[in-house]
């Protein structure tokens, strides 16, 4: 059995595939391995970077949430100091307006005193002149010649008192 081995082509075959094998595995074998360590360090590194990449995105997450927060924080108090500044705007404007309008109606009422003085005024020269008007025909109807110039004559002389 041994003596038909030697004699098949395919135990030949095998043979010298494993002699081959063995002798490029010694050399190839320091190639490989290199390769493969080399390949596993690559992988390592980029592991490594993987895992720095991570933690500078976990920290910068961090980082963006809690500028979002103070953003909100900081939101939310500007929109209460415009509440208030609102408020007090509106309070003021209340106010200013119910100056105004109790300044208007004390110039309107001012106005309508002096409207009335005039008005009085007027009414009291009128009466005087149709009063004068008809004193002057009563008088005219009533005297004579000699009695007006007497009537003159005493008003005229009765006038530096009155007017002292």
């Amino acid at each position: 059995m041994i003596a038909n081995l030697l004699h098949d082509h395919h135990f030949w075959v095998l043979i010298s595939m494993a002699i081959f094998a063995a002798l490029v595995w010694k050399p190839a074998r320091s190639g490989i391995l290199a390769a493969l360590d080399q390949r596993a360090e690559r992988i390592r590194a980029e592991l490594d970077e993987a895992r720095t990449l991570r933690e500078d995105a976990e920290r910068l997450l961090a980082e963006y949430q809690r500028q979002q927060r103070e953003a909100a924080a900081q939101a939310q108090a500007m929109i209460a100091h415009a509440r208030e500044e609102a408020q007090r705007l509106s309070t003021q404007a209340a106010g200013d307006l119910e100056q105004s309008l109790a300044r208007r109606q004390r110039l309107a009422e001012e106005r309508i005193a002096q409207a009335e003085s005039k008005a009085l005024d007027e009414i009291r020269a009128v009466a005087v002149d149709v009063a004068i008007a008809a004193a002057r025909e009563i008088i005219v109807a009533e005297t004579d010649e000699a009695r007006g110039g007497a009537l003159l004559d005493a008003a005229i002389a009765a006038l530096p008192q009155r007017l002292g």
